[in-house]
């Protein structure tokens, strides 16, 4: 989908490549994520895919297009562009905002107002929200409607340059989910610039390391880059700890399902499977499945809870700070779906750890 063949970049009064001697090629409906320290290159390669920024040598390809014999308005009706703010019209409502690309391409009232319909629904967005203006919306809103914005035309390419870099961590962290889930329904090939690697790590399919100096360090799968660091800068990048990184890239549904004994309101027993506490706490269900609470020796203690989309990194935080030392699996309706402790993380990395060695 993505060429880029020795292109290398120069700005005047700086004698140090901004890109340098570099090439790659994303493919079709992936997901790369372009990482590494301030001044690298990494924003600037991502201009040049869109041509806000033009190489000295080298060439840029987009479906086997040169960029530089394109016709270039043509060519970015094609890719949606996320920026680091979320650059929203202030004079414009959410609605006007979202539309704005459609518009451009002459489309017709009644199929705009039907794509908006269909990105609210996509961003999980509140139909209230389309009168309000920018300064009205939370960081996490904003994101969301420049990203419906971004893809008001349903262009096959997504470049994001650092979109939650100002949110804080918990919608951050809520915010890349529902873009993994939203890739997962729309395959688009999407470019995501970031300075966290864990981020990098969590929503990649490749990623490409860049050094001071334009360089590419590393262009691998995150497996293989937390295996098989190409360099001292690249280790030194990742950073300790590759394991609780790989529980990073890990979601609680990838966990097989592993039950507790369960209780039902009136002390019935419930069918439960494999005892991850033993037989002497249970959790109590109420009639539509929703855990209530731990029983134990007659005393009721809280449940604390793991949703499918959560990151095994954050579950096995959470686990030090759970008395019971387990968190209760829960669907999107709330209802019991299995439990997790710290053995039955172990466990998920050693198989993670072993498929990556077979392959």
């Amino acid at each position: 989908m993505i060429r880029l063949e020795n292109i290398n970049k120069t700005y005047p009064g700086n004698a140090q490549h901004a890109i340098n001697s570099l090439s790659m090629t994303i493919n079709d409906g992936e997901f790369c994520t372009f990482v590494g320290p301030s001044g690298c290159g990494k924003t600037t390669t991502l201009r040049m895919i869109n041509r806000l920024d033009i190489p000295d040598s080298g060439e840029v390809y987009i479906q086997g297009q040169a960029l530089s014999s394109a016709d270039i308005i043509q060519v970015r009706r094609k890719i949606g562009f996320v920026m680091q703010s979320p650059a929203l019209f202030p004079h414009r409502s959410v609605a006007e905002n979202i539309a704005t690309v459609p518009r451009l391409l002459g489309w017709d009232k009644k199929t705009i107002a039907r794509r908006i319909d269909e990105l609210v629904a996509l961003m999980s967005l509140d139909p209230l929200v389309l009168k309000r203006y920018p300064h009205q919306l939370s960081g996490g809103q904003q994101s969301r409607v420049s990203i419906a914005r971004a893809l008001a035309a349903d262009p096959p390419v997504l470049l994001m340059d650092e979109p939650f870099a100002a949110i804080d961590p918990v919608v951050r962290e809520k915010l890349q989910s529902e873009l993994l889930q939203l890739q997962a329904r729309l395959h688009k090939t999407i470019i995501l610039v970031t300075h966290d690697i864990n981020e990098a790590i969590r929503l990649g399919d490749r990623i490409a390391i860049f050094q001071e100096g334009g360089r590419l360090a590393q262009f691998d799968t995150p497996d293989n880059i937390l295996s098989f660091p190409a360099s001292d800068f690249v280790r030194d990048f990742i950073g300790p700890e590759p394991n609780l990184k790989r529980l990073g890239m890990m979601r609680v549904g990838d966990l097989p399902r592993h039950d507790v004994p369960l209780l039902a309101l009136d002390g019935q027993s419930l069918a439960g499977g494999h005892p991850l506490l033993g037989q002497q706490r249970a959790l109590v269900l109420d009639a539509n499945n929703r855990p209530l609470h731990w029983l134990e020796k007659g005393q009721q203690t809280p449940v604390h809870f793991a949703d499918e989309h959560q990151s095994l990194r954050n579950v096995y935080s959470e686990l030090l700070n759970v008395p019971q030392g387990v968190l209760v699996r829960i669907t999107p309706e709330g209802s019991y779906a299995g439990a997790i402790d710290s053995s039955l993380l172990s466990n998920a990395l050693n198989r993670h750890q072993e498929l990556h060695r077979d392959d």
